[in-house]
């Protein structure tokens, strides 16, 4: 019995550990999009620098434009494919 006990225990904690969502707000960019999708959920896409490309992206979808409440500033970390290109003269 204590082992049917412990195999359904360990079962129910794998799969609701697969159920785990990403964090959603990416801290180094100012603006949101939160978008609907067809048929259902939701989303958040957190690529935006500004209010405005923002919005150009959002026209004709169901989605909005929003602040970012994570936005770390300056001290954010660069992504890793973030490059830096030296000048080259």
């Amino acid at each position: 019995m204590r082992i049917l006990a412990l195999a359904l225990l360990i079962i129910g904690t794998v799969s609701a550990a697969g159920q785990a969502r990403a964090q959603t707000y990416d801290p180094a960019f100012p603006v949101c999009m939160h978008v609907v999708a067809w048929g259902g959920g939701a989303y958040e896409d957190c690529t935006y620098y500004t209010l405005a490309q923002c919005a150009m992206s959002a026209a004709g979808r169901g989605a909005q434009c929003n602040i970012n409440p994570y936005y770390a500033g300056a001290s954010a970390a660069p992504r890793r494919n973030d490059r830096r290109h030296r000048r080259v003269y």
